[in-house]
Parts: structure tokens; sequence; C-alpha cells
């Protein structure tokens, strides 16, 4: 905040370096990424400072509360002077009477990526920016407040809905307490003796302090497993039991143990009972990586038991299997054997009573060690691979296979219950997808009076009047209470039906250790690489309608079932397609010719242009060609109206109807029904279409006798004719001066190489609709062009198509009623 040409000056001015041991001023040199950090500060007042690197200094604020990864809170960011980078790795105590004066630890620190041009954010006090460090990740703003002539520059530091959001207000802050660096707590460094650190005597200090043999290691991020159906085959890999119960981190060392969850919930006083039998180690410090469960007598872990056993002081134990620090020594980069092999020699001296084991594995064999497990009643295995190293991350190095679908879920709302003393009957579920938060399912069993005590008081602090769902099927929302997601619990399931909804599920707990914001649908490795009519599906378990639960998988899997209705209406015909590769989220476009790199299921013609040129057009033969079309993206199918082999005469004609904004439904069902009646008292049969949108579309299915130009003048007559009827009611112009709360009968569609959505298309519109061929009287009853989704679409398979009827039965214009027309 100093001037310009000296951006230190004010750093400088404020100290005094012959006292305190603070970094001197002297500007550092950039690094190659730029940095942020975070240095809890306890002063007069206990805060936070975050720093971002910008232009070889730190740029600076003070969070009075520390910040937070809760998206509802706005912490207040007071802009204080810029700070040199050496100040990157200042941890110690400033001595009281100098200006800071207290203790300063290393909160976090990493890497910080803008958003956009990050002077012009300064100037304009908006700043955009992601965060990748130890502790605080994903995306952040800081936005500065209005001015109200005071000497402080105040800001608010805000956390982006994503990923890495939760909802605990002060959750970051309460869960991690110690130095990124050292390990220490504040009243560890302020124990520390005072002597000035500067420059590369800092770098140096902070690297002594790291843990030596007593020194308790810090929580670090716990290595995650990907699911998939079947373990890996051969001798590289190594089997071990699921457990189930709490992941847990053991950090040993300084005096004490902390056992962290697997999100770093400080979780050392409800796994007290552990603690000696850790502490009794053989070591001076350690970091082991474990599960802490309740066991049966036949050694079998069980979460509820667990539970109970947490509930009532019950004796735990904690099955160790890695070790990634001893001694001040990091293991984590060292093959897995070696570090298991370790961890079997720490152990080797626990007798009987002790409440740590050693989780064993067996090397090779995953198939038949999957089955012996399910035999016996347990969870699943991990299968982890020999030779890697312990990254923190969720990678194929450690999959895992299940012996039930199962997993956390998160509680959006409830079905209360007609029994009297009974809180509730079922609880409506759902998980947290880059689409916001997506209905799941419900679950009405598994439950003890105990359970629904507990929830029933837990639910009654939480309820809000709105839903917290993207999206919930009507009849669950006409009995529903809607309560606050960041509730987590664990259900056993039998399968997710083809709409991502849990079959058959089983309450088994609420689970504590896990933040409601990182809880998302697991998906199988061969699911993200599954195929449908023998096509690889790239990317399988993208969301390409965010919110509304279905992914890329589920779109190929409903083409291939709707496949064979909707190649008899759409096949041989020209098609433009709307492509959206990332989902409808992102940016989508039409495409109407064929491209390189077209999947050789989708056919080619040469189609000759206006300008005479001729263009690669393509058409559909087959269930594979649709399929192979959403691989590469495709969500709308529009089609010609004449097929391939005449392209001169068509084989139906459309009529449009497309309300202006803010008409209602009703409009444009009476705009079908006068357009369904004027073209019966010309002799013609039409059949209604609910696009997926706003509109419908009258169509009619045509013997192949008529030209193009007859087509567009009878098409052109009709809705001039309407339009002149009832003024006030429709319109025949595109322009949007003359749409104004009209229905726009649009007959553009009817000429060579206008398309319109084809029956039964997907919409790229959210909760996914789909264009559908309806009965005239199932028509009046509809509220909406989108009432049919994904799910309708299928079950509409088990009854006559409208359509498909309509075709069997092509119509012409006789040429009296052509002369009557003047066409």
């Amino acid at each position: 905040m100093a001037g310009e040409n000296d951006p230190l000056r004010t750093y400088r001015e404020k100290r005094d370096f012959s006292l305190t041991p603070e970094p001197d001023h002297r500007p550092g040199g950039r690094t190659s990424e730029p940095i942020f950090l975070v240095q809890k500060h306890d002063a007069r007042r206990l805060h936070y400072d975050f720093r971002l690197e910008w232009q070889g200094i730190l740029l600076s604020w003070a969070v009075t509360k520390g910040p937070s990864n809760d998206p509802s809170q706005k912490r207040l960011a007071v802009r204080t002077e810029d700070h040199p980078l050496s100040y990157q790795d200042f941890e110690g105590s400033i001595p009281k009477g100098q200006y800071g004066g207290g203790t300063v630890m290393l909160w976090d620190k990493g890497l910080w990526h803008p958003q956009g041009d990050t002077e012009q954010g300064l100037r304009d006090g908006n700043l955009s920016f992601t965060l990748d460090g130890q502790r605080m990740q994903g995306g952040y703003s800081l936005v500065r407040m209005k001015d109200k002539g005071g000497k402080r520059q105040n800001w608010l530091l805000i956390k982006s809905h994503d990923e890495f959001a939760s909802s605990e207000p002060d959750g970051l802050t309460r869960r991690f307490t110690t130095s990124v660096t050292s390990g220490r707590d504040l009243a560890e460094i302020a124990s520390g003796k005072d002597q000035r650190r500067q420059g590369a005597d800092l770098a140096g200090d902070i690297k002594a302090r790291a843990p030596k043999a007593s020194g308790r290691p810090d929580f670090v991020k716990p290595q995650l497993a990907t699911l998939v159906r079947q373990p890996p085959e051969g001798k590289g890999w190594l089997h071990e039991s699921k457990f189930d119960g709490y992941r847990c981190l053991a950090a040993i060392g300084g005096g004490g143990v902390r056992l962290y969850t697997r999100s770093g919930l400080d979780w050392s006083d409800r796994f007290g009972r552990l603690q000696a039998d850790l502490n009794a180690l053989d070591c001076g410090s350690a970091l082991l990586d474990g599960e802490v469960v309740a066991a049966h007598n036949e050694g079998q872990s069980d979460f509820s038991a667990l539970q109970q056993a947490l509930k009532q002081n019950k004796p735990l134990r904690f099955y160790a299997f890695d070790l990634l620090k001893l001694d001040g020594e990091d293991l984590r980069k060292k093959p897995l054997l070696e570090r298991k092999k370790r961890l079997k020699a720490l152990l080797a001296k626990q007798n009987e009573q002790s409440s740590v084991r050693y989780s064993e594995h067996i090397q090779g064999q995953g198939k038949e060690v999957l089955a012996s497990i399910c035999q016996q009643g347990g969870e699943g295995i991990i299968s982890k691979r020999a030779s890697a190293p312990y990254t923190g991350k969720r990678t194929k190095d450690w999959l895992k296979s299940k012996c039930t679908r199962r997993q956390e879920f998160v509680i959006g709302g409830y079905s209360p219950s007609d029994k009297p003393g009974r809180a509730l009957s079922s609880l409506l579920l759902g998980t947290f997808e880059k689409g916001g938060f997506c209905y799941r399912g419900r679950v009405g069993s598994g439950f003890s009076s105990a359970d629904l005590t507990e929830l029933g008081q837990a639910l009654a602090v939480r309820e809000q009047e709105t839903s917290p769902f993207v999206e919930v099927p009507d009849k669950v929302s006409r009995t529903a209470r809607w309560v606050r997601p960041d509730l987590v619990t664990e259900i056993d399931f039998a399968e997710f039906t083809h709409d991502r909804l849990i079959r058959h599920g089983v309450y088994l707990g609420l689970r504590e250790d896990k933040m409601a914001a990182s809880v998302s649908t697991e998906t199988p490795l061969e699911e993200k690489q599954g195929s449908v009519k023998q096509i690889k599906i790239s990317h399988a378990e993208r969301e390409v309608f965010p919110g509304a639960g279905f992914s890329k998988l589920d779109l190929a899997h409903y083409h291939a079932q709707i496949g064979e209705r909707m190649i008899k209406i759409a096949g041989h015909h020209p098609l433009a397609l709307l492509r959206c590769p990332r989902g409808i989220g992102q940016q989508c476009f039409f495409q109407k010719h064929a491209g390189k790199g077209f999947p050789e299921q989708v056919s080619r013609l040469a189609i000759r242009q206006k300008n005479g040129k001729t263009a690669t057009g393509m058409y559909l033969t087959s269930i594979e060609a649709l399929v192979a079309c959403v691989q590469m993206g495709v969500i709308e199918f529009h089609l010609w109206g004449n097929k391939i082999d005449r392209m001169d005469r068509p084989d139906r004609l459309v009529f449009d109807l497309d309300p202006d904004e803010g008409l209602d439904f009703s409009g444009v069902k009476s705009a079908a029904f006068e357009v369904r009646d004027w073209l019966a008292e010309l002799g013609l049969a039409s059949v209604p279409v609910v696009t997926g949108g706003k509109g419908v579309h009258v169509c009619v299915l045509l013997r192949r006798t008529l030209d193009w130009q007859q087509g567009k003048d009878f098409s052109k007559t009709l809705a001039q004719t309407l339009a002149h009827r009832y003024p006030q009611r429709y319109t025949a112009s595109s322009a949007k001066n003359k749409r104004r709360g009209k229905v726009f009968v649009d007959w553009l569609r009817n000429s060579p190489g206008a398309s319109a959505v084809a029956p039964y298309s997907v919409r790229a519109r959210k909760g996914a609709p789909v264009a559908i061929p309806v009965q005239w009287d199932e028509l009046a009853d509809l509220d909406s062009a989108n009432s049919f989704g994904i799910r309708q679409a299928v079950k509409r398979l088990d009854r006559p198509c409208p359509y498909l009827i309509a075709m069997q039965e092509p119509q012409t214009l006789s040429r009296s009623v052509l002369r009557k027309l003047d066409i």
C-alpha cells in the first residue's frame, strides 16, 4: 500500500529491524509461479494474514476471523502494508512493543492463480482467483467494500461454490491449528527463543524446526482409492480388507498423540482410548494411516457398532495400514511394500491386548480375496500397487472393490411419518456434483428407535422452507420437509437406477468425519470408461446436465433404449446436430456438416448448397450411429423435412408454435388446436410434439407428392391466415417487434435445408427435457412443453407412438385445395 516507486516503504517504516526477527525490507525476486500464504498472527487481537505474491512483493490483508471455505461467509479482510517476498517463510515471535508484536505461525502456503487481469481487479476492487494450498483450495474472491471515509481499506474474502466448499463456517480454522512447515501450534512457537531470522537464515531455521525424533508430524491429506467393480490381478498388487469404520491419521510425538479424520478434524478426544497404546510405540515420532473400528468377536468391523462404541465409550481398535513418517524421516516417496515392512516392524512388539493392530495383506489373487471377504460378510477390499508412493490424492494406485453398493449421501429433506411418535418415514438424499445438489432418492429402512430420535432432533434445527436440491420429483416434494444439507449419512443399497436413484437403501448411520460438500456419487472406474453398443464412451461420468444427475454414459444408454423408435422417425433424413462436448453449462454449437474425425457409424451424403458448392451432409441409419454421436458430445438431433433419396420432396410439414417471453403455455396449446382444426378442414390429420422447450410442433406426415415450394407456400398461407383472423394472438412474422405478447406460427421450418428438433431428442436445457409426440387429448392436460424427461421418455416405449402411427398413413394436399389456396 506504499507508493508505487517504493511499495515496501510502509513495511520498513513500521519496523525496527534491530529488534524484530522479521525479514528485512529488501524486495525478493519473483518465483516461477505466484505463491500465496496465510500466517496465523496472535498479536493484540488474533487474526490471519492473507498474502498474495504480485510483482515481487506480497499483497497483504488481515482476515479478522480467519479464512472460511463456507461460501455464505463474507470474512472481513483489512488491507495492510505490502510485505517483502522473503516474508513467505517467516514463523516466530515478534517482541511486545514492536509493530505486530506477538506469535506468527505459517498456517498455509501454496500457489494462487488469478482469474482475469490482476491489476484491473485490484483497481476495481474485485479480485477472483484459485488457491492450491495445503489447506485452502478452490475459488475465492476478494471484494472491496464501499469506502466510508476511514483510514482502513476493507475488503471481504469470500469462498466460491465449488467442490472444495463446505457448510462449516469455521471448519478450516478449527480443523487446522498447527504450522504447515514445523507442525507446531502457537504455544509451541511462542515458547521458543526469539532470534533474528532473515533471508537464507530463516529458510535454514524453518528446515531445522521440521519434525525430528520427537517432533509431532502435522496432518497430511490422506491417499484415497478409486472405486472399481473387480480388483486387479497380478503380484504387483497388495489386497487388504476394507474396514467399516472411520479413516484416521495418528500423529505421534512431542509427548502426545493427535488423531485426525480423513478431512483433518482433530478427534483426539473422541478416539481418546487409543492414545495410550499409540503413545507406547517404540519411536520418537510417527505418522500412521489407518482405520478406527469396533470389532465383532469374529473380527468383522461394523460401522453401527463403532457409533455405539463412541457414544458409550467402549474399546476401539486402530488398524494401521501405512506408515508415512517415522522419527523425522518422510517415507511417503518410498514404495508401499517398504513402508508396510517398516510399519510391521514398528508394531511387532504390540501384545494381543493392544488396541493398535497391523493390517495384513495378501499379494496377488485379487478376485479370490474379494470373494472370500464377501463370503465372510465383509465390506470389500482395498487393492494397492506394491511399488507406489503415497501421494495424498485419489489415484489408480489404490483401488477399492465393494461387496455391496455402499456410500455416503447428504440429507436434504425428509418425509414425515403418519405414525405417532415417529419423527420421519424416510430421508431424502443427495450428492454434491458440479451442477449443484442432486437428488439421489430416499431411504426408509434401517432406523432404530435411537436413530429416529437422533435424526428427529438433528433435522428439526436444520429445517428450511425451500428445497436444497437442484431438481426433485413432484411426488416427492409434495410431502417433503426440507433441511439444510450438511448432515452426511452412510447408506447400503442394491444399485443405482438408470436415472441415478438408489434402490433398496438401508440407513447405517451419520458420518461426522466427512464434510457434506465433499460427498459426490461414486462411480466405478469401469463405468467411467464404459461402452454402449460396443462404442467406447470417453469421460463417461461427466455430468452433461449439471444438477439433473445424468452423465454422458446415461445419455448414451438412453439413446440405445430409445434408438429403434428414433431411427424409424429420423433415420435417412439429413441432420443438424447440437454439440455440447463438456455439457450444457459449457460451450455448445450447431454442426450441419460432417467434419474430420466424425465417427464412421454416421453416414455421409453430398449436398449441393445455394452457392453451387458441395458440402458433406450426414444422416443416421442405426442405433450405433446415435450412440456414436453422443460420444462426440451431441445432445440435440434436428432433422430436415425430407429423406436423402428425394431431397426435393418433403415428407412432413412442421408448424412451430413459438410463444413470446412470458406467455402462458395455455396460449400455445390454444394455437396448436387452432392449427389442428384448420388443417382438419382441409382434410389433413396432424400430430403434436411438445418440444421440451416452450413450444409445440404441429406435424403433418406427407406422401412425397408435393415439392418444397408448394409445401412452403401452403405453410405460409396457413400461418398468415391465423395471424389475420386473430391478430392479437398470433403472428406469421419472425421480427421480434411483431412477436410481443403473441405466438409466432413459424412456417419457415418448411424449406430445403431447414430443420426442426427430432421427436425423442433430448434438449440441451436444465433438467434434460425431451421432445415427445403426444395425443391431442393428452396435450390438453399438459402444463408445459417440457413435461417429459429422459425417465418418462423411456417409459413411453410401452405405449404406441402417435408420430409413428401417423407415418403409416401419409397424406397429401389435393389439387382442389391447392387451387383454393392459390398455390
